[in-house]
């Protein structure tokens, strides 16, 4: 099965913990990253200068329109960035969980306030 990296970038980071969020909860992605980052762009015939966050999301390709589709109707900007590039290669057990992951019913969450940190990255050599 192949995979996806699809990116999106939101105005500010109450946004980006929203999308995030509401994608993994719909089962689109098994995990979106985000991060802060300055963006130089033309607007409207304007050079345009800004702070925003980066989202990753990882999919696999056959959830690709899915997740198009849902960030466009959560997104605020009019014209959203959504980027999609091809996984050419990766930790097979990894690539495997985001299929298992996005195959699941969808679930409800809990808003990141109430959640605890995962130990899902500790390694047997961390304590």
């Amino acid at each position: 099965m192949s995979h996806t990296f699809v990116t999106t970038t939101v105005e500010g980071e109450t946004q980006a913990v929203a999308l995030a969020d509401a994608i993994v909860g719909a089962r689109l992605a098994a995990c979106v990253q985000f991060w802060p980052i300055r963006s130089t762009y033309w607007w409207k015939g304007r050079i345009e200068w800004g702070g925003e966050f980066l989202l990753a999301c990882k999919t696999p390709a056959k959830r690709v329109a899915a997740l198009f589709a849902f960030i466009k109707v959560h997104h605020s900007y009019e014209v959203p960035e959504i980027v999609a590039t091809p996984i050419v290669a990766g930790h097979r057990a990894y690539l495997a969980w985001i299929t298992r992951e996005t195959s699941q019913p969808r679930l409800t969450f809990d808003p990141p306030a109430t959640r605890k940190r995962s130990s899902r990255r500790r390694g047997k050599h961390e304590k």
